[in-house]
């Protein structure tokens, strides 16, 4: 007689089942997993309503801690943080806030123009800038910061009026500064309509040209940085004549504009200031006669490269005859 393995001793000691107590089982299982998918959801869910809290920044980042996430600015905080004075909690507010729409806040933010913190004014004018109503209609800031810049006696808010008037980028801005840059008795406001001039890429009908002839060296300045910035000023004839200012930074700008012009007509200027008493303003006129190209500066680079008392310019000259 076979004697049964363990196995089937094991499968003979099992009570056998019926189809009914099978379905049963079968029934239960599949009730535990809807459980268990009833659960899951629910905790979606409740993972869905805490994302939504954080404008579902969670749901494209995944769990990211509450305060590394971006939140967008409410209108009483705009309003609060305004008021402030710090300049970290106005700039980050203002920047959360780009596409609040808040004409309340819009009273609030206009004094920014004329924080003396120059970071504050500038996220000022471009939060203001952005805005679809509230500003940029007749009698609203857009407008009063013309008039500021026009008629207000104190030369510091006409500046910064002509600084937002560039932040503003508005084609009325230009003609406002142009009038400033012409006529202001303040150089300091002249300086600041023709930086403003160069962030409009407008020269103000040849106000910038007028500008590099002003008798402050700060206006020169600006308005030289502002030429480079500016697509369509060619007026190189009279950037060359900066050749002989009497400021030193006025002489190295005005060469290094001529050189980012490529103009021809610098080259003499250029081989004036190569020959400078001030070694940046060398430096950067041999920089300049290499981008130019000319073979007529030859000669004057050859000996800078050879005599000239500072490395860097003797560096430069050497640089530039290679571009020749």
């Amino acid at each position: 007689m076979r004697i049964p393995s363990s196995f089937d001793t094991t499968r003979a000691s099992r009570p056998s089942r019926s189809s009914s107590e099978r379905r049963l089982g079968y029934f239960g299982i599949i009730a535990s997993m809807a459980l268990a998918c009833a659960s899951l959801v629910s905790s979606g869910d409740a993972t869905a309503n805490t994302t939504d809290t954080i404008g579902g920044t969670q749901r494209i980042y995944g769990p990211i801690p509450p305060d590394q996430i971006e939140h967008i600015s409410t209108t009483d905080r705009i309003k609060s943080v305004a008021a402030s004075g710090s300049m970290m909690a106005i700039w980050e507010t203002l920047e959360h806030g780009e596409r609040v729409e808040c004409i309340d806040c819009i009273p609030a933010i206009e004094p920014l123009l004329y924080d003396a913190n120059p970071r504050t004014r500038e996220i000022a004018a471009w939060w203001l800038r952005r805005r679809v109503f509230g500003v940029f209609g007749k009698g609203q800031v857009y407008e009063r910061t013309v008039q500021t810049l026009q008629t207000d006696t104190d030369p510091v808010r006409r500046m910064y009026a002509a600084t937002a008037l560039g932040e503003f980028l508005a084609l009325p801005g230009i003609d406002a500064c142009a009038v400033a840059l012409e006529r202001d008795p303040d150089p300091t406001v002249r300086a600041a309509a023709a930086a403003a001039l160069g962030r409009l890429n407008d020269d103000g009908k040849g106000a910038l040209t007028k500008a590099l002839a002003d008798v402050d060296p700060r206006v020169k300045l600006a308005a030289i940085r502002s030429a480079g910035r500016i697509n369509a000023f060619t007026d190189a004839p009279a950037v060359a004549r900066l050749a002989g200012d009497g400021d030193a930074k006025v002489r190295r700008n005005a060469a290094e504009l001529l050189g980012h012009l490529r103009a021809p007509e610098g080259v003499d200027g250029l081989l004036g200031l190569a020959r400078d008493p001030e070694a940046n303003v060398r430096n950067a006129a041999c920089h300049s006669l290499g981008a130019l190209h000319d073979p007529r500066a030859r000669g004057v680079l050859e000996d800078l490269a050879k005599n000239d008392p500072d490395t860097l310019v003797r560096d430069q000259a050497q640089i530039a005859l290679r571009r020749l």
